[in-house]
């Protein structure tokens, strides 16, 4: 590929990483306002049901016999239980605390993953990178303010969706030596979708709400966008590359939480969520320089 071809593919990398951000904002938007009424329970099998038609009409029609190519099905269903039970915990997080709040708090995942790679997989991770990892954690102290007069419990789920998420990233990283990714995005997809759906005579109301319906509907199909702008940006540029713009999302959701609930972030909040998008963007940096300078 000549270096006017690689400019223009990461480029289009980085309009597909910025564009799936604000997608996966509009999400958790729709979310917020969802749950605030309908069980936490019966939106996550709207959203994962129409996310699960969406990619199987994609993956189905390319893909073929790969989806079914399964070398480890019981990881992968592993996998796909961690996703749910981390957007369960997102919607039960987004019920009670502010959009920006969630988003940031959110946007630790990769610092926790560092520290994991650090202490679990015994990675070299250099003094650089753990000033960011000390950094992002500093910052969602500032979010939540522990001891503070604004704190409730609710602002602790947040920590347990990234705990959820860790799991399932991790889990990815080892499945994808081994697994086709079809097969890893298809099962995960339906893992959720049959496992919400059991859970749904015990959530299941009664929705009158057109507008209500039309949200439920919003954020299956700004996941199923979203993941899938995903793809394609990284099929275009590494991750190093891309996880630099994927703190676009937190611009978004506080853009989205002004627009929609009126609410924005109190000076302590803006300051975590300015120390969190510094020191995540700061590790995806230092990690590109480390993949640069790799053999």
């Amino acid at each position: 590929m000549s270096a006017t071809q690689q400019r223009a593919a990461t480029l289009a990398a980085i309009a597909f990483a910025v564009t799936a951000c604000g997608l996966f904002a509009a999400m958790d938007t729709a979310a917020k306002y969802v749950v605030q009424t309908v069980p936490v329970l019966m939106a996550l099998c709207v959203r994962y049901v129409l996310q699960a038609l969406l990619s199987s009409a994609w993956l189905l029609p390319r893909h073929r016999s790969q989806v079914w190519q399964m070398r480890q099905p019981g990881l992968l269903v592993l996998r796909g239980l961690l996703l749910m039970a981390s957007t369960i915990l997102a919607m039960f997080s987004l019920r009670l605390i502010a959009l920006a709040d969630f988003a940031a708090i959110m946007m630790i995942t990769p610092v926790v993953v560092t520290v994991l790679s650090a202490t679990l997989l015994h990675e070299h991770v250099g003094r650089w990178r753990w000033v960011c990892v000390v950094t992002g954690f500093a910052g969602t102290l500032f979010i939540i303010q522990p001891g503070g007069s604004n704190f409730s419990w609710a602002t602790l789920l947040p920590l347990s969706c990234v705990a959820a998420t860790t799991g399932y990233q991790l889990l990815s990283g080892h499945l994808g030596r081994t697994e086709q990714p079809a097969a890893v995005h298809f099962s995960s997809m339906w893992v959720g979708a049959i496992a919400s759906c059991l859970l749904l005579p015990w959530s299941w109301t009664t929705v009158h709400s057109g507008v209500l319906w039309a949200s439920m509907l919003a954020m299956g199909l700004f996941g199923a966008l979203g993941h899938f702008l995903l793809t394609l940006a990284y099929q275009r540029a590494s991750a190093s590359v891309v996880a630099l713009y994927t703190y676009s999302q937190v611009g978004f959701a506080v853009l989205l939480g002004w627009l929609v609930f009126a609410a924005l972030p109190g000076a302590w909040s803006f300051a975590g969520i300015a120390l969190i998008v510094l020191s995540g963007i700061a590790n995806g940096w230092l990690l590109r320089l480390r993949t640069r300078a790799a053999p």
